[in-house]
């Protein structure tokens, strides 16, 4: 467990910022990033990390300005035992930033709003486009998954609460291989129909190439329009950048990650970690992409919170070929 040193940091960013002067044609100007660390990049470690590091640890996410933060699951703890304490987080952060709460089905949407006084800044649907990881990942066929939505979202629009879907597994499962892409957009266009605002794509275990990825956009944006499309990338093969790369290339301008590349998935074996917010922040600010997030500040969170309950994604130390060191004054 290590943080990259603040001399660092610092190079990134000089570097960043004196290479690239204007952004490169075809890119777009701004991408949002949308951090989800402390939910999907937390849920699959085993020691229970305290409560009062995750509340300090998203906290500092906010202040590095990440306005967009996926912090909780409103799930069974028998299923994902770290987010069984969903409740004290979510009274205990500060709630400036858009945040989201992972949503399985109705009664997840009603013990939320009874939690926070109805007040619900946006929630999100988890669904997948393989039949056998989503009844590994939430316990029913895609269909089923889908009714199960459907009443999360007619509920959600009493309340005129934004709903966020996910799309798992759409450039490969561990269970059945290649995935369709046309299967991807049919459960993304259902999802869409349903009433969600932006649909993120994940490619849950990594196996997606910068080829795959053009072709899985190209097909799915014929359903769904390009700007209600995110992508979320593991980078179990070294290829989560250049995907991204490609989707920048394709229009997208919502790009999911996890600071210090926390994550995996209890459900497919084998999968390392979400890519690392840093990564892609430099990458962005590298294109002359603004995104509102300061690096250095990420690493700080990290350094601040993290080092001494959860292991960092190894490849992140090989990725910049930066000394790191145990957690530390630095």
């Amino acid at each position: 467990m290590a943080v990259r040193r603040l001399l660092s940091s610092k190079f990134l960013e000089k570097v960043s910022k004196n290479y690239s002067q204007a952004t490169i044609a075809g890119f777009p100007s701004f991408v949002k990033i949308v951090e989800v660390g402390p939910r999907d990049g937390l849920q699959n470690e085993k020691a229970i990390v305290p409560v009062q590091t995750k509340i300090e640890f998203i906290n500092k996410l906010s202040e590095a300005g990440l306005s967009v933060i996926e912090v909780t699951s409103f799930v069974s703890p028998k299923w994902i035992p770290q987010m069984a304490d969903h409740t004290e987080v979510m009274t205990g952060i500060k709630r400036h930033p858009l945040i989201y709460q992972l949503v399985p089905n109705v009664k997840g949407f009603h013990s939320l709003r009874l939690l926070i006084n109805a007040k619900v800044n946006e929630i999100a649907i988890f669904g997948a486009a393989s039949e056998s990881f989503s009844k590994k990942n939430i316990n029913c066929s895609i269909e089923d998954s889908l009714k199960r939505f459907d009443a999360v979202l007619e509920e959600a629009k009493k309340t005129n609460t934004p709903v966020r879907g996910y799309v798992s597994c759409v450039l490969g499962c561990p269970y059945e291989g290649d995935i369709d892409p046309e299967k991807v957009a049919w459960v993304s266009k259902k999802m869409l129909d349903m009433g969600c605002y932006e649909i993120s794509l994940g490619d849950t275990i990594g196996v997606g190439t910068p080829g795959k990825m053009k072709t899985l956009i190209s097909t799915v944006s014929r359903d769904v329009p390009i700007e209600k499309l995110a992508v979320h990338c593991h980078d179990t093969y070294g290829q989560a950048i250049a995907n991204i790369f490609a989707a920048l290339q394709m229009g997208i301008s919502v790009v999911d990650s996890s600071v210090a590349g926390l994550g995996g998935c209890p459900y497919a074996k084998g999968a390392s970690g979400n890519v690392s917010t840093e990564d892609v922040v430099y990458l962005m600010h590298g294109l002359s992409i603004k995104t509102g997030v300061n690096i250095q500040k990420l690493i700080d969170a990290v350094a601040a919170v993290l080092c001494e309950n959860v292991d960092f994604n190894e490849s992140i130390c090989v990725r910049f070929n930066i000394t790191y060191s145990r957690c530390s004054p630095l």
